[in-house]
């Protein structure tokens, strides 16, 4: 990697590219649709059908000039996300950038997706790992495919021994619930976190010989609707200091189109495009296959 700090100004043409954008529709994976366009990539923006993302995919054509193409995507609802990639993959046989940018952050902990799985882990990870491996195919048929992952350096804060697979489906319930404090319940987005690096240095292990590379990313601390479900006095005071959609998108952007990024598969990048270990957890390949083979037999009836 370069020691001069890699900006959106850096970034190679994209005219061959078909790139898959999940939430696309705000926040940083907007700013990364807008980028990729501008450089003539082919840009699919996975999104909720909504007025804000048809208000997105507006925008993105005002000031591109170009003509991305909503997919509409729910990643809490494991039948619609196979909906969404049937949907591309009747458009299209090859993919060459996947970024897996949608999330959610600090949602209550009782709350559930629409299959009853824990509301972060379920779309942060089931979600995009139902995607990936639906797309799977049409990304082994580019000849340099990219699958980016974003996580948070809230992957350090999760829970005791990294991801407990008994809290990650049906309602928690106790009377523990109510007495969690806030730390506690930001480690369950701390978990989620900490699938997002598993999935992408599992799929790098697993893909290596058929040229895919797959990366983890941190954006850092951004202004983005991820904060709506933060409600502590610290973490409004902490959002004065947050970056901007534009900074934070540009680790992301690095990982998906930089050149010199085809050699960091496996790893993990933070602000602003520099390579950094993550947490033990992180690199904890027997935690990888174990979360992997839990998603595929979770996955087998959707």
């Amino acid at each position: 990697m370069s020691t001069k700090q890699w900006t959106t100004d850096d970034m190679v043409d994209m005219s061959d590219k078909i790139v898959f954008v999940t939430g696309g529709n705000g926040g940083i994976g907007y700013v990364s649709c807008k980028e990729m366009l501008r450089k003539n990539a082919k840009v699919y923006v996975g999104a909720r059908d909504s007025d804000k993302s048809r208000d997105a995919i507006k925008r993105l054509r005002e000031e591109t000039g170009k003509d991305p193409i909503l997919i509409s995507l729910d990643l809490s609802d494991l039948h619609q996300v196979r909906k969404a990639a049937e949907q591309f993959l009747q458009k299209e046989s090859r993919l060459d950038v996947l970024l897996n940018n949608a999330g959610i952050m600090a949602a209550p902990i009782d709350r559930l997706t629409k299959d009853s799985y824990d509301l972060q882990f379920g779309t942060n990870v089931l979600g995009h790992f139902h995607l990936t491996s639906l797309l799977l195919p049409a990304l082994l048929a580019s000849p340099s495919p990219r699958v980016i992952n974003v996580s948070s350096m809230g992957h350090t804060h999760s829970l005791p021994g990294g991801i407990q697979f008994e809290t990650l489906k049906g309602p928690k319930q106790g009377t523990w619930l109510p007495l969690l404090s806030l730390n506690e319940r930001y480690q369950f987005y701390g978990q989620s976190k900490l699938g997002n690096i598993l999935h992408a240095n599992e799929l790098a292990r697993r893909y290596k010989d058929k040229g895919l590379v797959a990366i983890s990313v941190h954006p850092g601390v951004v202004k983005t609707d991820l904060m709506r479900n933060h409600y502590s006095i610290l973490s409004r005071l902490t959002y004065a200091f947050c970056v901007t959609p534009e900074e934070g998108a540009v680790t992301q952007l690095y990982a998906a189109n930089a050149p010199e990024a085809q050699k960091l598969s496996g790893k993990y990048l933070i602000p602003y495009a520099k390579e950094q270990s993550p947490s033990k957890l992180a690199q904890d390949q027997d935690l990888a296959k174990k979360m992997w083979d839990w998603c595929e037999s979770e996955l087998r009836s959707f």
